[in-house]
């Protein structure tokens, strides 16, 4: 198996535990700095908008295949494991149901890509002007 093969698997094994990350974050003993942690790896995860776009060849991937399970890895190891292994059982029964959707993460991300749009514009026109 290659390694990017290996790492796509892992990848998707990780993903599977966002749901984990989602219930962990709302949960009372999770302590604080996993709290940040998760709330920023579940808004990125279920935001309709990636901040590399995947038509971007090989960098629209980075964040699905290297960024993402950094995160969530990082998440887990900070979450009590009594907390994960609750919010495990929970997980499964969110995500027969429905992925929720973080439509504010999103539109930052689209104004975020319009004023770099506007900035490389400018720096255009300078040049050509």
């Amino acid at each position: 198996m290659s390694t990017l093969n290996r790492l796509k698997n892992y990848a998707q094994k990780l993903k599977k535990d966002i749901f984990v990350l989602y219930l962990s974050y709302k949960d009372s003993r999770t302590p604080l700095v996993a709290k940040i942690v998760a709330i920023c790896v579940v808004a990125y995860a279920f935001s309709p908008i990636d901040l590399i776009p995947d038509f971007i060849p090989i960098l629209g991937y980075l964040d699905d295949l290297i960024l993402v399970p950094l995160g969530i890895s990082l998440a887990l190891k900070l979450i009590p494991n009594e907390v994960i292994n609750e919010n495990r059982k929970m997980a499964e029964l969110l995500k027969k149901n429905s992925k929720p959707k973080n439509w504010f993460v999103g539109i930052l991300f689209i104004i975020i890509w319009i004023l770099f749009a506007v900035w490389i514009g400018k720096l255009l026109f300078r040049m050509f002007s």
